[in-house]
């Protein structure tokens, strides 16, 4: 790369500011020995370290609420707390895996593009030959975090369905969600109890 040639404004520029800049004093009782490292010939004393008095003015951690305490709650624990909205007795017996699902549907190795197109048909051809309870099996979902900065879900599809089923157009079809019975896939499976066709 070759310099460019200062124009004769820049040249009497820098004229003028050279011309104003005061040269620094040279301390002459700097003494560079001063600020070189000196070796430690000191051994260090074993002393027991009282650790309690390093937090001293920050109230103790509450270990216990913290190893419980979760932003969210799992989402077996949310399909528990959603409202029974059928016959209690039926949904006894569906979660007890009494009842034979009429249909179902595997959701597997799927795309959620794909899966999602899969399920609302299926919903809705379901919905409409009167059929009132289908299993919905999405699998228990493989661990794809690879330790980057964006953490990845565990079981996408899992955790998609459940969504998918209570919102539009799906909503209007569905009466109750719930987590299938260890017989008919367990965590990776969802019952769907249908509403009657009006």
């Amino acid at each position: 790369m070759t310099r460019r040639k200062l124009s004769k404004d820049e040249v009497a520029l820098w004229r003028r500011v050279a011309e104003r800049t005061e040269a620094l004093e040279q301390r002459s009782n700097f003494d560079p020995d001063a600020y070189a490292p000196q070796p430690n010939t000191a051994l260090p004393s074993r002393q027991k370290t009282d650790f309690t008095k390093l937090n001293a003015g920050f109230p103790p951690k509450p270990e216990a609420r913290r190893n419980t305490m979760n932003l969210a709650p799992s989402l077996p624990d949310q399909l528990r707390q959603m409202p029974v909205q059928m016959d209690r007795k039926t949904f006894g017996k569906m979660n007890r895996g009494k009842i034979k699902p009429e249909g179902r549907i595997d959701l597997h190795g799927m795309t959620l593009d794909r899966a999602h197109t899969a399920l609302t048909s299926f919903i809705l051809r379901a919905n409409g030959s009167g059929k009132r309870l289908v299993l919905v099996i999405t699998g228990k979902g493989k661990n794809r975090d690879e330790g980057g900065p964006i953490p990845v879900r565990f079981g996408v599809l899992r955790h998609q369905v459940p969504q998918w089923l209570n919102t539009p157009p799906l909503a209007s079809a569905v009466m109750q969600v719930s987590e299938a019975h260890i017989s008919h896939g367990g965590g990776g499976a969802y019952y769907v109890y249908l509403r009657r066709r009006r």
